[in-house]
């Protein structure tokens, strides 16, 4: 029945996508920036209220009181596709994604996600990319959105810490704005590269925003991989002791084979 309920949301994707892709591309020339983000965003609300009936996919939220009434810059815990589309509907404010510039040239996603006012890389600038992403977030900002990355980079699966890169805070100390550490479960529920999707309720923990004044990107950056790896054993505390006992199994068979190797020789 899984197997059913997952198929069902891949027919789901393609029989509903292109169209609103397509209405998007209809009305958004008649639409201002703020609108057109509103619009976008039903899709992904859609989509959510889709994943919750046909696959039993839910979500709760912690520190929600936690989001600032002001200029932001959201760092989060990436596990799954669930957060890149959950987040821009259940978010207060607009979110900027920072993104590829290849990207825009996707069919469907990115040519809608090119007539949204995003943030994106141009790696042919060089030297000069960075101080463009830092351009346009803070003008994102002025506008009232949040600008939102993933330290990690790449999702990493459940249990797992990936390598937290500096990008996340470099911007948010150049654009003068507080970062907010995000924490949540997601890939229980729909796994990286995996077609199955499973039931369950996504746990999403929003942290108190952390100064970035003052600080070094290196510094800020080890404040927020310790708030959300903390956090991620808080709310996923089986996995991490599971990830824990295999690795110290492993130790243990090794410590075995080279006691064993030891007493041949």
């Amino acid at each position: 029945m899984r197997f059913i309920r997952s198929l069902l949301l891949f027919v789901y994707f393609i029989a509903f996508t292109v169209p609103y892709a397509t209405a998007c591309f209809i009305a958004f020339p008649f639409m201002n920036a703020d609108r057109r983000y509103w619009m976008a965003v039903g899709w992904c609300r859609a989509t959510l209220a889709v994943v919750r009936y046909l696959n039993g996919i839910r979500y709760r939220i912690e520190g929600w009181e936690n989001l600032p009434d002001g200029p932001a810059v959201l760092l989060s815990k990436h596990q799954s596709a669930w957060e890149t589309l959950a987040f821009p509907a259940i978010m207060p404010r607009p979110l900027c994604y920072v993104f590829k510039r290849e990207l825009l040239y996707v069919p469907f996603f990115g040519w809608a996600l090119g007539m949204l006012k995003m943030v994106h890389i141009d790696r042919k600038e060089g030297k000069y990319a960075f101080a463009s992403v830092v351009k346009q977030g803070r003008r994102r900002m002025g506008e009232g959105a949040w600008v939102i990355m993933f330290p990690e980079g790449t999702r990493t699966p459940v249990g797992k810490q990936g390598k937290y890169k500096t990008g996340g805070t470099r911007f948010a100390i150049d654009a003068g704005a507080p970062v907010v550490p995000i924490a949540h479960n997601a890939g229980h529920v729909w796994p990286r590269n995996s077609f199955m999707k499973y039931e369950g309720t996504v746990t999403v923990s929003i942290g108190k925003p952390i100064d970035s004044t003052g600080l070094t990107p290196d510094e800020l950056n080890t404040r927020v991989e310790a708030w959300i790896e903390t956090e991620m054993r808080r709310i996923d505390a089986g996995s991490y002791d599971d990830a824990a006992r295999s690795a110290g199994s492993g130790q243990d068979k090794r410590g075995a084979s080279d006691r064993a190797d030891t007493a041949r020789s």
